[in-house]
């Protein structure tokens, strides 16, 4: 259970590499900047899934 607890936090880091990659494409001429906004809101939706489901799983061990 102790490797969960660290990586939800990959997502935030793959959210941030997205985001700063969309906003370059933003100020690029040419370039579709809003997949990468996408999957940065994916990383973080997935963040607090993985946040939740991780809490769930020590609260139901806790209990045994």
């Amino acid at each position: 259970m102790g490797i969960l607890k660290y990586t939800q936090y990959l997502y935030l880091l793959i959210a941030a590499a997205f985001i700063y990659d969309g906003v370059t494409k933003l100020n690029s001429p040419g370039e579709n900047p809003w997949l990468s906004f996408i999957i940065a809101g994916v990383s973080v939706f997935m963040f607090f899934f993985r946040r939740k489901y991780a809490k769930k799983f020590d609260d139901h061990y806790k209990k045994q």
